[in-house]
């Protein structure tokens, strides 16, 4: 895709750096909050905790405190521990210029009370490292119970994994390994803290995005993004193709970008550098092409600073194309791009992160193949995301098909077993899971099952996934349930196994793309419609004609959140002014700013959904009545009936509140306008909504009032709709949705047929009575 020459600069190897970073730092802690006795202490194990008297997670003298919920590590389901041997993995990971100086676990459980106290126990382990063993005495059975256990910081590398397992056994004689009685729960307000201390690293674009942005931190991530003065438009742009690609790898952490303009911040950051760039306390390098080069924070040897360099507006696009398109070939601290090929332009729903459109996708293409793959009693679930068009017509669809190949251990005998497939929370079937010999084990059998070589049974269904189901976002779940054979006093045998075939696929190419407009859960969830195009080829930005940090801030978070959508980075995007708006009038637009420094929210007014009233400048408003609610019979009915569509709102008078609106565009039908109204004052409650799951699936509808952490949804003005039907589909989808036009159009069906009739009659008349 991209040619370029890179002119690097010699530095020291970065892993000689690196270790003599990790090396003087472990020093200078050791010497000043380590002690003798502290030297001494074994690595592989801690001392045990006991919940009677758990010593406290001892703070680290020197450092910053993180302290993560298990919700906050990715666990966002009740934990529970079942049979005689079971255990849940938690996992955190370590930023890689961050050194962790102290660490600990408070653990909130409980325990079955059928337990017996000599046989049961709770072993926590790092790493495979056994740090804790904590007793269940019969007292403290079946009550919220709280452990404080230590973790020696050199059992913490830059991946972790935590385990706890439950030992359990409630009699002394045989038992059942799957009795309900063996159980304990962790609870998801347990929480991890570590201290840690900054670690310098070497200026190597090769560990490109870090320290920018490291995928060890499960945190939202804020990357300061800096410039020298007001940015221009041209210069926004490339901060947002910058901004989308640090949005793609920020994921579901979400990704905001601090703007300044006239001082550094005292943290990593971005900052975009022409030969007339003044930073105070900055001093450039030279500029001799489009050059992407990290340097030391001068205030901080510890920070880093990304610069993004150009000689004019064009040359500093190629740095940021090159950057986020080419920066896994970069090395050493600096390059220079002589030359940039032409980026071909993307296709209508080609984003690498949602599912082609255009043929079958293999499930090995959206996850990795070892993630298919389970054994055991309680195995994990196998998870698939898909990330689907917003805009697919399944009406009158019997589902999306998902040829579904699988295998799986064979029963002993046939029982209960089954694979469950279910969408997010929705159930959608179960495949039984059958032996190999149906008729037993007679010389010949003829409902036997043939067998792979590796001793499985492989078999293959259609499974049609309800499309009521699929939302833009959504997972697909897949469970091999299999029925344990043991009871008491039988040994249960762990060698069962399941997989689900890489082959397997995904087929959405049968269906149109066709919408009713608008539809904000749409936009909020997949960037739609500007996201139809990955590079945003057809996207405009209007700001305000004086945008202040705000607005800029706010739409460098949207672009980060398209490219989280899309996993590519927004090469084409415009940006504009209001003044010059009807310049793009042929694109969809993305309209960002307050109602006071946005004059476009005033002239096209009428057109919102929501429409301002009185003389107050930010009061009242109302969503006004759409013709869909009084002439339905005729011109059919919206296909969401489940939001309001007439309301009167109060927004407060302080600018607290931020609206999303969408409409169809006042410049070009078709087209389509997402207003995001919103200041300083209201912009941190919007970003978090866009970037929270429980707060980014109550958008919809036309107009979202976000008001902290409350999010109001309405349907209010007229519908229109994107997209293109076949010719039939499209006069069924519009007879179906209006009695008025369906009588009418069987009233006219009979009228031609009876003047058909008529004329033929009339005819065969006349010749009878020729002469």
């Amino acid at each position: 895709m991209m040619q370029a020459a890179f002119a690097r600069s010699s530095s020291v190897p970065p892993h000689l750096l690196r270790a003599t970073s990790v090396l003087v730092a472990l020093l200078a802690w050791a010497g000043g909050a380590a002690g003798p006795a502290a030297a001494q202490a074994p690595a592989a194990m801690a001392p045990t905790a006991a919940p009677a008297a758990a010593p406290a997670v001892a703070a680290a003298p020197t450092g910053t405190a993180r302290e993560f919920t298990l919700t906050q590590l990715g666990l966002n389901y009740a934990i529970q521990l079942r049979g005689v041997s079971g255990t849940v993995g938690i996992p955190f990971s370590v930023r890689a210029d961050e050194l962790v100086t102290s660490a600990g676990l408070r653990l909130n459980y409980a325990y079955s009370p059928a337990l017996i106290p000599e046989l049961s126990h709770l072993k926590v382990s790092v790493n495979d490292v056994l740090v804790s063993t904590i007793a269940l005495p019969r007292e403290g059975a079946g009550k919220p119970q709280t452990a404080d256990i230590t973790i020696d910081r050199r059992l913490v590398t830059d991946f972790n994994r935590i385990n706890v397992e439950l030992v359990g056994h409630y009699t002394r004689e045989c038992e059942d390994p799957q009795h309900s009685s063996l159980w304990a729960k962790v609870d998801a307000s347990s929480t991890l803290r570590l201290n840690v201390v900054p670690l310098k690293t070497a200026s190597d674009l090769a560990v490109l995005p870090q320290p920018f942005f490291d995928r060890r931190d499960v945190r939202r991530a804020s990357i300061p993004f800096v410039f020298g003065g007001t940015p221009s438009s041209t210069t926004l742009e490339v901060a947002g193709i910058v901004s989308s690609w640090f949005g793609a790898l920020a994921g579901y952490r979400g990704a905001t970008f601090p703007v300044s303009s006239d001082a550094l911040p005292a943290s990593n950051a971005v900052v975009f550098a022409t030969p007339e760039t003044a930073i105070p306390g900055l001093t450039l390098p030279a500029i001799a092409g489009p050059t992407v080069t990290v340097v030391d924070h001068p205030q901080d040897a510890t920070r880093k600073l990304l610069l993004v360099m150009g000689r004019n507006p064009g040359e500093l696009r190629s740095a940021a194309t090159a950057l986020t398109l080419n920066a896994r070939t970069f090395t050493g601290a600096s390059v220079t791009i002589p030359s940039l090929q032409e980026i071909p332009a993307r296709k209508p729903y080609d984003a690498p992160r949602w599912i082609a459109s255009d043929r079958p996708v293999q499930l090995g293409e959206l996850t990795q193949a070892a993630d298919l793959n389970v054994s055991g009693y309680s195995p994990d679930v196998v998870k698939v995301n898909l990330q689907m068009p917003p805009d697919l017509f399944t009406w009158r669809s019997r589902g999306i098909p998902l040829d579904l190949h699988y295998r799986y251990t064979p029963r002993v005998r046939n029982d209960q077993s089954t694979l469950n497939v279910s969408v997010d929370d929705s159930f959608i079937g179960s495949l039984p899971l059958r032996t190999a010999n149906p008729g037993g084990d007679r010389w010949w059998n003829p409902l036997a099952t043939k067998l792979l070589p590796d001793g499985v049974i492989a078999q293959q269904r259609e499974v049609l996934l309800p499309p009521l189901a699929l939302g833009s976002r959504s997972q697909l779940r897949m469970h091999y349930y299999f029925q344990p054979a043991a009871g008491n006093c039988q040994t249960l045998l762990d060698n069962v196994r399941g997989a689900i075939d890489p082959t397997s696929t995904v087929d959405i190419s049968k269906f149109p793309h066709y919408m009713a407009m608008p539809e904000l859960a749409a936009y909020a969830n997949s960037g739609f419609p500007f996201s139809r195009l990955a590079d945003l080829a057809e996207t405009a930005v209007v700001l305000p004609d004086q945008p202040g940090a705000a607005d800029a801030e706010t739409y460098l978070a949207l672009l980060g959140q398209f490219g989280n959508a899309t996993g590519y980075p927004a090469l084409r995007v415009a940006v504009t002014r209001a003044a010059n708006v009807a310049q793009h009038a042929d694109r969809d637009l993305l309209v960002i700013g307050s109602l006071q420094n946005q004059p476009l929210f005033t002239e096209w007014a009428a057109r919102m959904p929501l429409q301002r009233k009185g003389a107050s400048p930010a009061q009242t408003f109302s969503l006004g009545e759409w013709i869909d609610d009084n002439l339905h019979l005729i011109t059919g009915t919206r296909q969401r009936e489940d939001l309001p569509s007439t309301v009167q709102m109060t927004v407060a008078e302080d600018g607290s509140d931020a609206v999303l609106a969408g409409f169809e565009s006042p410049l070009r039908a078709g087209r389509s306008v997402v207003a995001v109204v919103t200041n300083a004052a209201s912009q941190p409650s919007l970003l978090n909504a866009l970037m929270t799951p429980e707060l980014l699936q109550r958008i919809q509808g036309s107009t979202a009032i976000v008001r902290g952490a409350q999010v109001n949804s309405l349907l209010a003005g007229d519908s229109y709709y994107v997209g293109r039907l076949p010719p039939w589909a499209w006069l069924q989808w519009n007879l179906s949705r209006s009695p008025l036009l369906l009588a009418g159009g069987a009233l006219l069906v009979a009228l031609l047929g009876a003047a058909a009739a008529y004329a033929s009659l009339q005819a065969r008349a006349r010749k009878r009575l020729r002469p």
